[in-house]
């Protein structure tokens, strides 16, 4: 006899399925859209770098 078909457990199944691939391209966007905030950091020390030579020959 043949057994009936799980609907509850292949629903889930493929919830589980389309949440994964939900996340990893809200991740995929983040990581393109925003650079890390230590990279954020790094970027605006640079940047003060820069300016504080220019302001000492002024």
């Amino acid at each position: 006899m043949a057994m009936k078909p799980n609907y509850r457990y292949e629903r889930s199944q493929r919830d589980k399925a389309k949440a994964a691939k939900k996340e990893a391209k809200l991740a995929g966007k983040a990581a393109k859209e925003k650079p890390s905030s230590i990279e954020q950091k790094e970027a605006r020390i640079e940047q003060k770098e820069a300016r504080e030579p220019a302001a000492d020959e002024s």
